[in-house]
């Protein structure tokens, strides 16, 4: 997978986010560690974060190898708000400020919402909605207090129909999704956009939590009939971030090969009582 982020081809120029400032966390591995790789080819500054030390310097060496760039890391957990503050302390003192924060990070496991315990809901909803929260707010306070422009790029779900077998982060996605929209309108006298991006069925090493029995369906779910893959995520993120996106605000975009129309991605696999000829 490293050699294809460092040689995959792309529609953007090269230098398209040279001197642009991007933070990604949940950037050692996945969509994280594609977005690193893209906007590090295309020019920009780039931190990354996540909870594992190993894999986020699994990431700063593969690039340094195939760009001779270095990356920023910084091992912590968005669950914990004075992390989130002193990360954008320290991304300001690496380079002078920040531009695009792409909160990437995020967990969830399949499972039956009637099975859920409190640990295991509480530890989803704090991730995916109270994570990005706290990173969003400190980035926000950052770029009021110094009345420059910033960015927020926000990765979730669709989550439009729901998502059954996976009613925790339906909820946490759905609660950034609105509170997105919400701050897009807010902190605009701040000169401070926010987005969102949905994926559908995303190729990753994230696969591993789910059931083989799911697998083999997953890519049913959606008319194109393939899986998608995190350098589609990553282009989208590019795209946002660049000048080029300078007039998107609030806005969700939809990266799931039309699943959103035609089927239901059943994470945990397709119970029996939903298992008819015909269904996705």
């Amino acid at each position: 997978m490293t050699e294809q982020l460092a040689t995959q081809e792309t529609v953007f120029r090269s230098d398209l986010l040279a001197g642009h400032r991007i933070l990604i966390t949940g950037g050692g591995s996945g969509m994280g560690k594609a977005t690193a790789f893209l906007a590090t080819r295309l020019g920009a500054d780039v931190a990354i974060c996540g909870r594992s030390p190993e894999k986020l310097e699994t990431v700063q060496r593969e690039i340094k190898e195939a760009t001779g760039r270095e990356i920023m890391t910084a091992s912590m957990t968005i669950r914990d708000p004075e992390a989130c503050e002193a990360l954008i302390a320290e991304v300001y003192e690496r380079f002078g400020g920040l531009d695009t924060l792409v909160n990437n990070a995020g967990g969830q496991f399949p499972q039956n919402a009637i099975e859920f315990s409190r640990k295991g809901w509480l530890a989803v909803i704090d991730t995916n909605l109270n994570g990005t929260w706290w990173m969003m707010q400190e980035a926000a306070k950052r770029w009021r207090d110094s009345g420059t422009p910033g960015h927020v790029i926000n990765i979730v779900a669709n989550v439009e129909r729901g998502m059954p077998q996976a009613a925790h982060t339906c909820a946490a996605r759905a609660g950034v999704i609105y509170l997105s929209k919400t701050l897009a309108t807010e902190w605009a006298p701040f000169k401070v956009r926010v987005n969102c991006i949905g994926p559908g069925v995303i190729e990753t090493e994230g696969f591993g939590v789910y059931p083989e029995e799911a697998l083999v369906r997953f890519h049913k779910a959606n008319p194109m009939k393939v899986r998608g893959n995190a350098w589609d995520v990553a282009e989208a993120i590019a795209y946002l971030a660049s000048p080029a996106g300078r007039f998107i605000n609030g806005d969700l975009m939809i990266i799931d090969g039309g699943q959103a129309q035609w089927g239901v991605v059943w994470p945990g696999g397709m119970p029996d009582y939903f298992a008819e000829n015909g269904a996705a």
